[in-house]
Parts: C-alpha cells; structure tokens; sequence
C-alpha cells in the first residue's frame, strides 16, 4: 500500500498582494505526475487545502480539476480533510459527489463518530485494504464544554482532554472496525493541529490552534494501534517527537519570506504487511524563487548584486538593518535591480522605523503590528489597570479565537 500524505496547499494564497495560481497549478501537476510514476494507492491530503474559508472561483477550479484529473489515475481513493482555514460546509457540500469519485472529504467533525472512520477498498478485489481515522480540524465548539469562570489553564486542561478523548473514541471505533474484516488491513490516522515541540518558521502565517500557545499536544495523544498518522499545520516538514510514524508533511510551496530557501516535500509512505514502515520524501520543485535580502547597505547590496549576476527570477522581501539612516533605500534598490527578473514585494527600512516609533507611533502601520499588538496598544492608551488585563487579554483571545473558527459558509 502506496499512501501520498501532503498538508498545507493553501490555494489562492497572496504573497504580499501577489497571485500565487501559477505556482498552484505548477505544483498540482507536478503532484499528478509523481502520483502516476510512484504508484500511488491514496492521496491524503491533511487540512488547509484552501487559505481561506471563501476561496476564489479560480482556486476551487484548481481544486476540482486536479481531483478529475486522479480519477483516471492509479490513485484508487482520496482522503480529504478540513484545516482551520478550510470551511467544513464548504468542503463538505460536494461530498456524496464525489464519493462517486472514490474522493473521501470530513470537513467538521461529525456528530456520529462513526462517520470519521473510513473503510477503503479495492475497487476490482473488494477487499478492504485501509482503514483510515479521517480526523479534521477540531475546533473549541467540537471538543470542550466551556463553563463560567475558567481559567486559562481549566481550558487547556480541558482542550488537551477534549482532543485526547476524540481520537480514542475513533480509534477505538476503528480498531472494531477492522477486527470484522479480512486481511487485518493498515490503519491511518489523519489529524490538523500543533504538536508540542513543533518548529514552525518566521511569517509563514500558522496559526496556533485555540489561543495562544493552548493545546500544543503530545505524541501519546494519538492511540497505539495507528500504524501512520498523517499531520498538517505546521508547514516545516518533521516528524513529531522523533516517531517516524507521526509526520508533518509541510506545505508544498513556501507561504511567506520565512520559508525562503526551505526545503519543501511530500510524505510517500509503504505500509507492508506486520506494519513495516517506509517513508520517503520527494522533494517538490522550487516553482517561484523567494529570497529575503537582509543586513547593512552594504550586504544588502552585494547581495543583490550576486543575485543579478545569476540571472534570478526571485521575489525579494529587503530588510535594511543597517546603523546609518537611508532614505533613499528603494531608489538606490531600483538602480541596481534595473533590467533584472529580480522584483521587491516587501521593503522593510528597520533604522527609519526604530526610529520614528522611538518618537511616536504617527507613522506606524498595521503590516508592523498583528492583531494581538494592537490590543495591547488599546491597553495602553486608555490606561487599563495592570490587575484588570490578564483577564481581558484573555476574553480578547477567545473572541479572536471565535472568529479564526468562524465558518461564514455555514447557514
């Protein structure tokens, strides 16, 4: 059994109001093709297939055609499920469609456990040839009953409790499952959320699950008996804990300037009879260079000058950090980058800001700040007791949480 375990994609992700489709498509046929040469039996593709919860028309076309596209495949079934930034109605409406598809979509957790352990059979023998717990994103609402006048730590206590509870329960199922059949066929496990110990990078726009840094999970939190549990979130390819059996496979393109240079893969996975485990990670093809150009003038200018000579097609983020102030900096950045295939989407002249908010916050802007900064700047400017704000960061945060959760796509 051939199991393909990808994470992350992201469709219609912007890179600092840039379109980002061609890399998209660039990327889906490349994973065709290595679908088709490796022999894959199972795609599974563990949460975030979109970046938002309203993808546009051109990223749900991306979407539906690469799936058509496996259908005359060797790929004999599909397993899809929600990321936090997935709609579960939204992937959950063309469910039954594509059943006919051998396409298995669990976009919010179901009432019935039940329904999160999928079956998998051949579609020429009949046996049953996978069993797979296809867990999605679980969300506060899905796994913990909030009580008046908890506490930061009753919450974690009771998330941690919540998740543990929720992949027993449908491990469980599954393993009853499996017992009935023949053949005692592997079991997968699916899962969308932040492991204890997991390295994320610098702006590659993870969002911690829950609040804060709540919920970061250990390995334990996945029942014995799962013979691989495909991860998404974290968009570092790793395994968790040092199991070979608990994997992140990373996004396949890099989500933000932090990623740059970072090497991206997919997880190919052979589960052989007795559980012997093979894992390989092809690398995937660095579609649309990204190179983040930092330091003094001086390194930023050499830099740049080596990237000329090498004919590069890169999108730039520049951060000059240099001493001197330069206010010239994107001037002096077009002269040398005339001609070139090189582009700056993002300049950032630290000296100018450190020096201005050293001043005032008059000229500050929101890419500086994220939504946690500028609350605690609220906090600030109308001189909130320092008693009173752990428990209004906190009502803060849930209520950031809410709406991270929030599925507009839902009636």
């Amino acid at each position: 059994m051939k199991i393909l375990h990808t994470s992350d994609w992201h469709l219609g992700r912007r890179l600092y109001g840039r379109q980002r489709y061609d890399e998209f498509e660039a990327f889906l046929d490349w994973l065709a093709v290595l679908i088709e040469d490796a022999g894959v039996d199972v795609l599974v593709v563990a949460g975030d297939v979109f970046d938002t919860s309203t993808p546009s028309n051109r990223a749900q076309s991306l979407y539906y055609r690469f799936l058509c596209r496996l259908a005359g495949s060797c790929c004999r079934h599909v397993v899809v499920v929600a990321g936090n930034h997935d709609s579960p109605t939204f992937l959950d409406a063309p469910r039954e469609l594509l059943k006919v598809l051998d396409v298995h979509v669990i976009g919010a957790a179901p009432d019935d456990l039940a329904d999160e352990v999928l079956t998998l059979h051949h579609p020429e023998t009949g046996a049953a040839e996978l069993v797979v717990c296809a867990v999605p994103y679980l969300r506060d609402r899905d796994i913990r009953r909030v009580e008046a006048g908890e506490s930061l730590e009753d919450k974690d206590r009771k998330l941690i409790e919540g998740i543990r509870d929720h992949y027993r329960a449908v491990v469980e199922l599954a393993c009853r499952r499996r017992a009935a059949l023949d053949g005692h066929p592997p079991m997968l496990a699916t899962g969308h959320l932040f492991t204890a110990g997991g390295r994320t990078m610098d702006g590659d726009g993870v969002r911690d699950l829950y609040v804060g840094s709540l919920a970061h999970v250990g390995r334990d939190i996945f029942p014995d008996g799962l013979d691989y549990v495909a991860l998404g979130h974290l968009h570092v390819a790793q395994t968790v804990q040092g199991s070979e059996r608990v994997r992140y496979s990373g996004s396949p393109l890099p989500m933000g300037f932090g990623e740059a240079g970072q090497r991206k893969s997919v997880c190919l996975v052979e589960l052989e009879a007795g559980g012997t485990l093979t894992v390989r990670c092809p690398e995937v093809p660095v579609f649309q260079p990204l190179a983040r150009v930092r330091g003094d003038w001086a390194a930023i200018q050499a830099r740049l000058r080596e990237l000329v000579a090498t004919d590069s097609r890169a999108w730039l983020e520049v951060i000059y950090e240099g001493e001197a102030v330069i206010g010239d900096l994107r001037a002096r950045l077009d002269e040398i980058l005339a001609g070139s295939r090189l582009e700056v989407l993002r300049l950032k002249n630290a000296r100018v800001i450190d020096r201005v908010l050293a001043q005032c916050h008059d000229r500050e802007t929101l890419d500086d700040l994220d939504v946690h900064d500028v609350f605690e700047r609220c906090l600030t400017r109308h001189e909130v007791p320092d008693t009173q704000r752990p428990s209004l960061r906190l009502a803060y945060r849930e209520t950031v949480t809410a709406l991270d959760d929030a599925d507009p796509l839902a009636e």
